[in-house]
Parts: C-alpha cells; sequence; structure tokens
C-alpha cells in the first residue's frame, strides 16, 4: 500500500533587519509570505529489501529528478544513482537519517514530488498547470538555470524536505506540535547551513518553519562545530547531531507575530535578483575596516528597528479602537503625508523606515555594496506617492531584489502604477503574509495537474 503525506512551508520577508541579523545581539522582523514550497511525499515496499532508495523529483522544472541509494554503516551515507549534485537535497537527507537512525532493512523506498509555488522564481518562458485547488508554472529548463525573485527558496525548501522525510521515519510527527517543530526547525537549518557552505543568521529557515516572527540568531558554533560527515566519523557525528537537537539550548528567538489587522504585505519584483553572498561579503569587508564608526551605523539601525517593531505593536494596539484605527486607515488611503503624520504611530514608523534607508544609503556609498542602489530608492521614493503606501524597503540584504512595501488591504497597486514610466521594471507579486510556517497538505490535492 502507498502511504502518502503533504507539507508546506512559506517563504520570507526581512522587513526590518538586514545585515544586523547576522549577529545574536540584534532582531529582526521577519514576515512570512504566502508563496509556499511544497512536497508530497509517498512511500511502498524496496524494490530490493535492505536496499532502499529515496527519489526527489522535481516536475515543474524540466523534470529535474535525484535519485539517492542508501547504505548504513555505523550512519547513512548516500549515493546518486546518475552521480549529481544537489547539496540542499543531499544535506537534508543525510541528517534526517542520521538523526533518526532507523534500521536500514525495515526502510520503505521514498519518493517526494518538490512544489515551488510561482511568485519564488521569474515567470518567463513558463506555462501553467492547475486543478480545482492548486497551480504552478512549469518550466523548460532545470531549477538552477530559472531567475529567483529572492522569497527564500531554498530555505523553504529544506525545511518542507525535512518534514516530509521526517515523516516517514516519525509516523506521528505532527507539525503543529512545538516540540516536532523545533526538531524540524534544528535540523532543517543544520543542513541549509551545510548546503550553503557556511553558518547564515538562520532568519529564513526560522521563517519557514514558525512563520511570521521576531527573530534573533542562534551562535554558528553549535553548527560549525559539528563534525564532518565523512565515513569514518559518521558515528560521532551521528552522536553529536542527536545532543544538538535533542539536549542543547540554542538561546535564539523567534517569537511569533503578526502583521496589524488591514494592513499587509506587498512585493514588487523588478526581475533582477542580487547575490546576498556578495553583499554581505562587501559590507562585512566594510564594518571591518570601518570599525568603530560602523559599529555607530549598526546601532543607529538598530535603534530604527527597534522604533517599528514598537510602532507595529502599537498600531496592533490602535486597531481596537475601531474610531481611530478607520480614521488611520482612512489617512494612508489618501496619500496624505499631513493626514498620515497625524497619527504619531504612522508619523514613527515612517521616520524609522527613512532612518534605516538612509544608514543604508550611508553603508552603500562607504562600502561599494548595492545595499539601496539608486535605482531602488528611486522606486521607493515613487511608491511612496502612491495612495495606500504606508511605507516601503529592500529586505533583506538589499540590492535588487524585490521591493516591499507595506499598503492597506484595499490598496490596488497595479491601478496606479499600470502604464506609469516610474513602474515600468516592477511586476507586484500574487502575495501576501502567513503567519504560520510549516502546514499539513492534503496530498490529493496535488493530482491531476493539467495545463491550460
Amino acid at each position: 500500500m502507498v502511504e502518502r503525506r503533504a507539507f508546506s512551508a512559506p517563504g520570507k520577508a526581512l522587513l526590518v533587519g538586514g545585515y544586523l541579523v547576522l549577529e545574536p545581539e540584534y532582531k529582526s522582523y521577519v514576515v512570512a509570505l504566502s508563496a509556499r514550497m511544497h512536497a508530497v511525499v509517498s512511500t511502498s515496499e524496496a524494490i530490493q529489501k535492505g536496499n532502499p532508495s529515496i527519489q526527489v523529483r522535481s516536475s515543474q522544472f524540466n523534470n529535474d529528478c535525484w535519485t539517492y541509494q542508501l547504505q548504513q554503516t555505523n550512519g547513512y551515507s548516500l549515493s546518486e544513482r546518475d552521480n549529481k549534485k544537489n547539496p540542499f537535497i543531499e544535506k537534508v537527507l543525510l541528517n534526517v537519517l542520521n538523526y533518526f537512525d532507523p534500521c536500514i532493512s525495515n526502510l520503505k523506498d521514498v519518493n517526494i514530488e518538490i512544489f515551488s509555488d510561482s511568485e519564488y522564481h521569474s515567470q518567463s518562458e513558463s506555462s501553467l498547470k492547475r486543478n480545482s485547488l492548486k497551480k504552478f508554472a512549469f518550466h523548460t529548463k532545470s531549477i538552477t538555470e530559472v531567475p529567483k525573485t529572492g522569497l527564500g527558496s531554498s530555505a523553504g525548501l529544506v525545511t518542507v524536505l525535512t518534514t516530509a522525510l521526517a515523516s516517514v521515519l516519525r509516523k506521528e510527527l505532527n507539525p503543529y506540535s512545538k516540540a516536532d517543530l523545533e526538531t524540524i526547525h534544528k535540523l532543517a537549518q543544520v543542513a541549509h547551513c551545510q548546503a550553503q557552505g557556511k553558518v547564515g543568521s538562520g532568519f529564513d529557515v526560522a521563517s519557514a518553519t514558525f512563520g511570521s516572527i521576531i527573530y534573533r540568531r542562534f551562535m554558528p558554533e553549535l553548527i560549525s562545530n559539528l563534525p564532518d560527515m565523512s565515513v569514518s566519523k559518521i558515528q560521532i557525528y551521528k552522536e553529536k547531531l542527536k545532543h544538538l537537537v535533542d539536549e542543547t539550548d540554542w538561546n535564539f528567538t523567534a517569537d511569533r507575530i503578526r502583521l496589524p489587522d488591514n494592513l499587509r504585505l506587498m512585493m514588487g519584483d523588478v526581475n533582477n535578483g542580487s547575490e546576498t553572498t556578495k553583499l554581505v561579503g562587501k559590507v562585512k569587508a566594510w564594518y571591518r575596516e570601518a570599525y568603530p564608526s560602523s559599529s555607530e551605523i549598526y546601532e543607529n539601525i538598530n535603534s530604527k528597528n527597534s522604533a517599528f517593531i514598537d510602532c507595529l505593536n502599537e498600531i496592533n494596539n490602535l486597531s481596537k479602537n475601531k474610531q481611530i484605527y478607520d480614521g488611520m486607515l482612512t489617512a494612508i488611503n489618501s496619500g496624505n503625508d499631513e493626514a498620515i503624520n497625524s497619527y504619531t504611530a504612522l508619523k514613527q514608523i515612517r521616520q524609522s523606515v527613512n532612518g534605516i534607508r538612509e544608514n543604508f544609503r550611508l553603508i552603500t556609498k562607504e562600502s561599494g555594496a548595492d545595499v539601496e542602489p539608486l535605482v531602488q530608492t528611486t522606486l521607493l521614493d515613487a511608491c511612496m506617492k502612491l495612495n495606500g503606501v504606508l511605507t516601503g524597503v529592500i529586505p533583506g540584504a538589499g540590492g535588487f531584489d524585490a521591493i516591499a512595501l507595506l499598503t492597506t488591504d484595499t490598496t490596488d497597486l497595479r491601478s496606479q502604477t499600470d502604464g506609469k514610466h516610474d513602474f515600468k521594471d516592477v511586476s507586484w507579486l500574487d502575495l501576501q503574509q502567513a503567519d504560520i510556517g510549516v502546514l499539513e497538505e492534503i496530498p490529493s490535492h496535488y493530482d491531476n495537474l493539467r495545463s491550460d
């Protein structure tokens, strides 16, 4: 009998906390997005008992497929049948298998189908397939050849793949259980860092797991101190991994939050995208060379980040008073600066974002990294003149990734920007914020996808 389960995990937008999120002393505000990565997992009796395989397929991207044969000697190792490399898939499989450590003779063959919502990738040269419940863009190119929009596809993939395989090895796995979610989170963080070849901040995996959060990172040594996964050290690795996941306090923050009622996040893709690693490398080099003035800039940004978070909390509180809150929404919708600034919380949230952007432009000038390049400054300034826009940023590391705007939920950006020169390079993504991270889905909802 074929057993099936399905899961999804959201993308992310780091509204405030870019660069500072790398340091354990700073908090960031991360909004999970409605764009999700999906995994449908099924098992069947192994064709050769004691010699199971795991197949991961992405029919959306040129029918990409990776098939791994498993070996167990003190711990798990694997080999891809055609010697194809995908570090994100490989590290997930190795960490999940070695953490749960099932007896190989009891393992079934595992098949995992991956799906990616359209907003993660450029939609040029793609065609839609859908059923009555789901729709996905199918590409003629492999996944590595299709430009990304910077919404956290690799973190979402690692998180949902971790959940899917874990559900095979722990039948009772419940993604709404705090304990199971923490296990998923830690395993996904380890796999994601290893696949990237560095220990990043982890905010993207945390958001994929937990949803919209206030985030403060874990110490990178937790992961970097793990031994390597070579066959000779796999027994030690397995023991250290179990200790790290089950018994170690990671001392990080992932407190769930939600945007105020009637406000929503809108993302505008500028069809470029940035190499985050290069941006971060340049900013880190600048920080070292410009110290201590660079530290003062970071502290200034942190104070503005904290003010932004406090203002959103205040707006959440004000939303309980219908008369006041309706007036605030009317002011934002009017686009009139005087009306907006008559509300202290709205005025302060704009001031905090202006301060953050001003400091990022200073870093851009001093470091040579395009944290807020001129073309994005021009675009964001034009967006601030639109009715219904409260504020806007380039989320995360900045650069040429999609911009993020906080607007009222009645704002129609397309009607205000269509045909206007200032917005000719912007595609408004069909997104909204998501409060929840990992979700269990219904497997049959992914069946019978057909072309329009």
